[in-house]
């Protein structure tokens, strides 16, 4: 289930921030306008159609994941635990949070990007601070129901952010809230920590060996 969740949340991430200036489109808007430009460069470049990771992970993490509110999001899935970390604790677990999802959502453009996504219908109260933006993920031509993924965005200084996603009524942070709490227990923060960076290196190993097989 969590990999399914994380690889279709991945096709309707968004790229830039949205703030209260004139020139910066609603959250909604926001959403339309990058998955067309992110699904876009995919589908025109042939590097990355045939899967080179690693262009595609430069892309996911310049286009998609520097508008996330990554302290929040990392606050939310290690849950009552972040209280008593550390600011070394936190700020690894929030670069290792952020290593996991690039790799993540790099398999998910990858995966999905012969998809459509459609917006429904939003009004944006001027004075929210907080928005959800619900989306569907469509294959054209299919008979497959729609996926349904929802963006809860917050209004930060330098614009809307999101921090939270939800697929098919499952959210990304409460997914992962109970992974890391059983490691938190059973091993401590560290503990997390290392689990989190041996999971990230061993991925970023077996993809380029991928890659290496690949180019033969």
């Amino acid at each position: 289930m969590k990999k399914i969740f994380v690889l279709l949340s991945g096709v309707t991430m968004l790229c830039l921030a949205s703030g209260a200036r004139a020139d910066i489109p609603d959250p909604d808007v926001l959403i339309k306008n990058t998955v067309h430009e992110v699904l876009d460069i995919v589908r025109s470049d042939k590097e990355l159609r045939s899967g080179n990771q690693k262009k595609m992970l430069e892309l996911v993490d310049a286009k998609v994941l520097p508008h996330f509110n990554f302290e929040h999001m990392t606050k939310l899935a290690v849950g009552k635990s972040w209280r008593t970390a550390t600011p070394e604790q936190k700020k690894a677990l929030m670069s290792e949070f952020r290593i996991l999802l690039v790799r993540t959502y790099t398999k998910a453009f990858t995966s999905y990007r012969d998809q459509v996504v459609e917006i429904k219908p939003f009004k944006l109260d001027p004075a929210a601070t907080e928005v959800t933006v619900k989306t569907a993920i469509v294959k054209p031509g299919s008979s497959q129901q729609p996926v349904l993924v929802d963006y809860d965005m917050e209004k930060m200084p330098d614009g809307w952010k999101v921090y939270d996603l939800t697929v098919e009524g499952v959210s990304l942070v409460t997914s992962y809230r109970g992974t890391f709490a059983d490691q938190i227990q059973q091993v401590g923060i560290d503990g997390l920590i290392k689990t989190l960076a041996d999971k990230n290196s061993t991925a970023a190993s077996n993809a380029a060996l991928a890659e290496k097989a690949d180019s033969k």
